[in-house]
């Protein structure tokens, strides 16, 4: 939590509010605003590479949420005793503790030669075999793809269906969506958090949260962890807060906006500790072990302990139906931003009338094609592949995307250039604070973290098993394939550039183009303020806006007047 929280300070909401002013500005997704200095232009398509690795894998956890949802229908949960079928003979259930080898074992033990059997017969839980056995059907190697599993597949084809339909309109459409996706899950935290803290044990769980383990702040996982989550949490680096900032009406508040949410993001975080280690607590206890024994992290602990945790409540298949439904409209609320910033970033950069009056077939496309790709990962391999993108192809490549963008626009475009322009939009120069850490804290921070990542690199594993060098190469070749965007446009663009030197030719590339600046001419004011009425060969009046961003009246695709909505 130490170094979360000087994560969130230093790099977080620096960099949050970095991207959604650069956004807000252009109002041009995440290639369009690029602009600023084309020669950079490959960190937009690195950004897109990142969204779409997350938009395929994300939408799968999603959908095997979906799975857990549907099943949780029932009287009894499916995960709560070890008398199903798929369940083998060391299955030994919480709610049944004398059932400790599914009946091989004589019926009538005492509670502590059941917990001393649980250790020695190495237990596995109903909901463990329920995910392993029955869900996954999880096979023994990454390379070996078995069976598509159809009840994933057709969950997957739910939630890819209903992010289409709820896109289906823009950000006009997932704008309204969003106030229920966004708000509920908070309805449902604080009951899970109320029964949660109630229970007997549950003071254990949280403890286990709150207590330090300082011997841990010397590793640099724990740092790179922290920054990773920091990242994926706020967003950062994805393409998403520029696409969606882009909406925005120019002059909104865009530094206020970024404090409230990035603290409120990770005040969310911290009290969904709570809740998760209240209820962990309370199954630690209940099974006389430590609260470490219980605790797990990935898809472990929102699929196997927290689950098997649930069935131990009084009516566990409500809890279970509220818990599963909060997990689907936080992952929908993600994946709603994903899908809109590669449709963005793919509308902005043809720009033609043509295809801003056909985005909902462009929406399609991408979400068709996000189906097609997830497909591999509903196979019974699908959870080793889902973690080796979600560990490499959404990690470290944040960070240096970031890195990247944060000097680009501070060292290249140049900083006092970029503080006239967000006083030019916001009334007010961005707060010392922000200039400082824009300019050396944030780049230094990610600098040594990923010095340090990579001293103390450790390979890939899923609870005992470890992947193959040939799934570890493709893993860093996905994280690779964003970050590898930028030299490679870096080198095509200076190709491209005027120049008879190849500092002249560098110089060309770099300097913001033509028109570069606010989008309406009614905000081209100051140094951007055009001196003659533009001319089709300027460039300044060849791509039109799209309707969604105009924030005067304009005719949108659907032949209905159209204003800019800023409350997304």
């Amino acid at each position: 939590m130490f170094p979360y929280f000087i994560m969130l300070i230093f790099c977080g909401i620096p960099l949050f509010f970095m991207e959604l002013s650069f956004g807000q500005f252009a109002s041009q997704g995440c290639l369009g605003v690029w602009r600023i200095s084309p020669m950079f232009k490959g960190v937009g398509y690195g950004m897109m590479v990142v969204s779409t690795y997350i938009g395929i894998y994300y939408n799968v956890v999603i959908c095997i949420a979906f799975y857990y949802f549907f099943s949780s229908m029932t009287p009894v949960l499916p995960w709560a005793y070890c008398s199903n079928p798929w369940n083998s003979p060391d299955c030994a259930g919480v709610l049944d503790a004398s059932n400790i080898t599914n009946g091989s074992r004589p019926p009538a033990l005492p509670g502590n030669l059941s917990h001393a059997l649980n250790h020695t017969l190495q237990r596995t839980s109903p909901s463990e075999e329920y995910w392993r056995l029955y869900v996954l059907k999880l096979s023994d190697d990454i390379g070996n793809f078995g069976e598509v599993r159809l009840p994933l597949l057709g969950c997957l084809g739910v939630s890819w269906v209903v992010v289409f339909l709820c896109l289906i309109r823009g950000v006009k459409s997932s704008g309204k969506v969003v106030y229920f996706t966004a708000t509920f899950p908070y309805v449902v935290l604080t009951i899970l958090f109320i029964r949660g803290v109630t229970l007997e044990g549950a003071f254990m769980g949280i403890m286990y949260y709150l207590t330090p383990q300082w011997d841990k702040i010397l590793e640099a996982k724990v740092w790179g962890d922290a920054a990773s989550q920091i990242f994926y949490s706020l967003g950062c680096a994805w393409g998403g807060l520029i696409t969606m900032a882009s909406y925005n009406k120019f002059h909104n508040n865009c530094y206020r906006d970024s404090v409230i949410i990035s603290i409120t993001n990770c005040a969310t975080s911290v009290y969904a500790g709570f809740v998760i280690f209240s209820i962990l607590g309370f199954m630690a206890n209940h099974l006389g072990v430590d609260v470490s024994r219980v605790a797990d992290h990935g898809p472990g602990l929102a699929f196997v302990a927290y689950p098997e945790a649930l069935t131990l409540l009084p009516i566990s298949p409500l809890w279970s139906l509220l818990f599963f439904f909060m997990l689907i409209l936080l992952g929908l609320g993600t994946q709603f931003c994903l899908l809109e910033t590669l449709v963005t970033a793919i509308v902005d950069e043809v720009g033609n009338e043509w295809i801003l009056q056909k985005k909902t077939y462009v929406t399609l496309g991408v979400a068709v094609a996000g189906f097609l790709l997830g497909i591999p990962l509903t196979s019974q391999a699908g959870i080793y592949w889902l973690l080796l993108m979600d560990n490499y192809a959404a990690s470290f490549s944040l960070v240096v995307i970031s890195c990247i963008m944060c000097v680009s626009i501070m060292y290249i475009y140049g900083h006092h250039n970029y503080f006239q322009d967000i006083q030019m939009m916001l009334g007010f120069p961005p707060p010392l604070f922000f200039q400082i850490c824009w300019r050396f804290v944030s780049p230094a921070i990610i600098f040594f973290i990923l010095i340090f990542t990579v001293i103390q690199y450790q390979p890939i594993t899923y609870n005992h098993y470890q992947y193959p060098g040939w799934a570890v190469a493709i893993g860093f070749l996905m994280a690779l394939s964003s970050v590898i965007c930028i030299p490679l446009y870096a080198l095509y663009q200076l190709c491209r550039t005027d120049g008879d030197t190849l500092l002249q030719r560098l110089k060309n590339a770099t300097k913001p183009s033509r028109d570069w600046g606010p989008a309406l001419l009614e905000h081209r004011t100051g140094r951007y303020a055009l001196t003659i009425p533009p001319s089709p060969e300027d460039g300044l009046e060849v791509q039109p806006l799209h309707p969604d961003k105009a924030q005067i009246p304009t005719v949108g695709s659907n032949g209905s007047s159209r204003l800019q909505d800023s409350r997304i």
